[in-house]
């Protein structure tokens, strides 16, 4: 396979117009009507493609032109799939900041309420029974509204968790499918030097362009 230097960008450059021999190839010199005193001097016969030839040529071309349009639209979809994922990938570190956040914030919570337990009993004791009731279910109220919140980082969590491991699961695709996009694209581009060097610089009958293209349903480009 030919090196490259760019691989994901599909470069197609236009595919040149096969040669056509000229309408007389053998003229010959008029030594009556030629002013200059030569020979007569025959022209080398160009070599022309058969039709067989010129058909295959012609498929290829077409086929090169098929695929470099269904490349450029897989690249297309590539590109865009990255930029998805690029999207994606900053949600999911916003999405993980603030679970780191209101994991240090529950933290200092839960950390407060065992503080706050720890001297309850004391506090109690030296209360009337309605004020130490309600300094009881003070401190019950925060302890529940405390849980929920935990229950809602849990939920939080979890949900960021298999995100994350969609995400992975989508990064390990979109590599594998770029890599044979890459692979896709070296193929085409070696098939149409091939074409050029095979096919480009050869001279052939105009009568055959016409009697294939009309076989192939083609009309002249």
């Amino acid at each position: 396979m030919k090196q490259r230097l760019l691989l994901c960008t599909l470069i197609v450059a236009a595919l040149p117009a096969l040669a056509q021999v000229a309408t007389n190839p053998n003229a010959k010199v008029d030594p009556k009507n030629n002013k200059v005193s030569r020979p007569v001097v025959e022209k080398p016969k160009v070599k022309l493609m058969t039709r067989d030839e010129l058909r295959a040529c012609l498929i290829r071309f077409d086929k090169n032109e098929a695929d470099a349009k269904d490349i450029k639209a897989a690249q297309e979809a590539n590109a865009k799939e990255r930029a998805d994922m690029l999207k994606l990938k900053e949600e999911l570190t916003q999405a993980g900041q603030s679970l780191n956040t209101g994991a240090a914030e529950l933290k200092a919570e839960r950390e407060g309420l065992i503080k706050s337990q720890e001297g309850l009993k004391e506090q109690i004791a030296k209360l009337e029974r309605a004020d130490a009731e309600k300094v009881l279910a003070d401190y019950k109220a925060k302890a529940a509204a405390h849980d929920v919140k935990i229950d809602a980082y849990n939920q939080a969590k979890n949900k960021y968790a298999e995100d994350a491991k969609g995400f992975d699961a989508k990064v390990e695709s979109h590599n594998k499918n770029t890599k044979d996009l890459q692979a896709r694209t070296e193929t085409h581009l070696d098939e149409v030097d091939d074409w050029k060097n095979e096919c480009s610089k050869k001279s052939y009958d105009e009568a055959d362009e016409i009697a294939v293209r009309k076989e192939l349903g083609q009309t002249k480009k």
